[in-house]
């Protein structure tokens, strides 16, 4: 990701709110320390481990907290946090919580002896407080209760001025504490769900503790867009908008609509893969009901062309997303002709896509390249306006719901950017297209019927031209596509479980799309979690 883009990113940040810093160390649980923090309203932002030190200390920090992560601390080249942060935190008197590796970074920066344990542990362990313990961190807890390990190394010897507060029958310093330094380390995992414990662990940390304050409410974030985006762009400047209908952008966009009024200018790309009368759906609710200023740019056979003959995931999401920005940018002109200076885009990212673009190495490292983040042609001239930057996706429904948008469209499913080019394994044209798009109308048109759309995250079909399958339709053979059907339940879209959909729906689908979509004799059924699958399949 370029340094201009961070800038460019970052530029409607509010330096004075109060924020619990996460200092990421690689864990693929780093995302749900996050998460579990805004659960309790306050509001916290996740960075990598070698942070430096301008980019944290400008920052209202209420507290930090160190992940977990894949490295050992003793051995060269594992990661640290910075001398300057740790002088940083001391002149503040910053609290610190250090989960996992995080707590043996503790250990290893004040002295305590951190080395590989004789046995592993890994899945449910029995934490046993120290008799007499009176930690604050387990207030309100029972003298033994559940949590999850996952480590190699443990604590040998506990630095000066710590004291232990809780061990196992596999680790004896599993807690550890130095009031007088106001740092805590935890050997295990309070944030995952299988520590029934662990939200109450970290909500004394943060709330009691720290004294993070729990007022991070939607109604105050869009207003405090609105009022620094009206500075931003100054009382003249317009913006244009990227829309695609989805929960995302609907939302960016009437936030926007908020903020500038008519000169938010909304533009909608038909690159030929949306979803069965998305552009009709999506101009009747963003023009008529929600009154943004929207146009929809037909640039299917555009897209197709530069499409054609293309089968690598990646080279497709490249070459969508360029063309989106090559778009917007003609769109900008044109606005800048009529209306005057337009020199900003809005775009909807989100959090879980701006964590897999900065974490430390580790599985939330990038998995694949978001064309929204980090993926934009050095040549584009409009700077960007994120306003979702900093949430999740059930933060922005309850963003929605603040801004008074209609239910339905807050609860839409995800749509990726590329739409249906990256559910087609394969070549993208517009055979393919509408096949899928057949398909995908017929699969949320039963999951509405059943009444199971809003119990799932997200839902669509994969197409894949690539794998024939042999099939018999009255009394003659066939040769044609197979196609799979995903559904994920998830809330943050970092980890997502497949939807245990009732075999009566199933079959349902599958028997509509089969008789209804020519071209598909096959019906499977994706029953991948995420990890080690991603929602998406390319």
């Amino acid at each position: 990701m370029s340094e201009e883009y961070l800038k460019q990113s970052s530029q409607l940040g509010n330096l004075d709110r109060p924020q619990v810093a996460i200092l990421d160390f690689g864990s693929q649980y780093s995302h749900l320390i996050a998460r579990r923090v805004r659960e309790m309203n306050v509001y916290c932002e996740l960075y990598s481990c070698l942070v430096p030190i301008e980019e944290l200390a400008p920052h209202n920090l209420t507290a930090i907290i160190l992940s977990g992560g894949p490295n050992s601390v003793y051995e060269e080249g594992a990661p640290h946090v910075s001398k300057e942060i740790w002088d940083m935190i001391a002149e503040r008197d910053i609290p610190v919580l250090g989960i996992c590796y995080g707590m043996q970074e503790l250990a290893h920066v004040f002295g305590g002896k951190v080395a590989p344990g004789q046995e592993r542990e890994y899945g449910k362990a029995m934490v046993k407080r120290i008799e007499g313990c009176q930690s604050r961190l387990f207030d309100g807890l029972p003298e033994e209760f559940q949590m999850w390990m996952s480590h190699g190394d443990k604590l040998h010897a506990v630095p000066e001025g710590f004291k232990k507060a809780a061990g196992t029958s596999n680790a004896d310093f599993v807690a550890i504490e130095n009031e007088d330094k106001k740092m805590w380390g935890l050997q295990f995992h309070p944030e995952v769900t299988h520590s029934p414990r662990g939200a109450d662990i970290l909500k004394n940390f943060v709330v009691n503790i720290a004294g993070a304050k729990q007022d991070w409410v939607m109604t105050d974030y869009a207003n405090e867009f609105i009022e620094s985006v009206r500075k931003q762009v100054g009382e003249h400047g317009h913006v244009i908008g990227a829309v695609s209908g989805g929960v995302d952008s609907t939302v960016a966009a009437v936030l926007m609509n908020k903020a500038i009024g008519h000169r938010f200018h909304a533009v909608m790309v038909d690159n030929g893969c949306l979803r069965k009368d998305e552009a009709k759906n999506v101009l009747k609710r963003l023009r008529e009901d929600c009154g943004v200023d929207l146009r929809c740019i037909d640039a299917a056979d555009r897209f197709m062309g530069l499409l054609e003959g293309v089968t690598d995931p990646e080279r497709k999401r490249k070459i969508i997303g360029g063309t989106f920005i090559d778009i917007f940018q003609e769109e900008a002109e044109k606005i800048e002709k009529e209306f005057g200076h337009c020199d900003w885009l809005l775009q909807g990212t989100l959090y879980p896509d701006v964590i897999e673009s900065i974490s430390y190495k580790g599985p939330s490292a990038t998995i694949k390249t978001h064309h929204n983040v980090g993926g934009l042609p050095a040549t584009m001239k409009l700077k960007l306006i994120e306003p979702l930057r900093e949430l999740f996706k059930d933060e922005v429904r309850a963003l929605g719901i603040a801004l008074g948008i209609d239910e339905v469209s807050v609860w839409r499913h995800p749509f990726p950017g590329p739409g249906l080019a990256i559910r087609i394994l394969g070549e993208v044209n517009k055979k393919h297209a509408e096949i899928l798009r057949h398909a995908d109308a017929i699969m949320i048109e039963e999951l509405y019927k059943s009444g199971h759309y809003r119990a799932i995250g997200q839902a669509f079909v994969v197409l894949m031209p690539t794998v024939k399958s042999v099939g018999v339709m009255g009394d003659g053979r066939t040769y044609e596509n197979v196609c799979a059907i995903r559904c994920v339940e998830t809330t943050d879209y970092m980890t997502a479980d497949f939807y245990h959909l009732p075999y009566e729906v199933m079959s349902n689908m599958s028997s509509r799309i089969i008789n209804e979509v020519r071209g598909i004799n096959r019906v499977c059924y994706d029953i991948s979690s995420k990890p080690p699958a991603t929602i998406e399949w390319e």
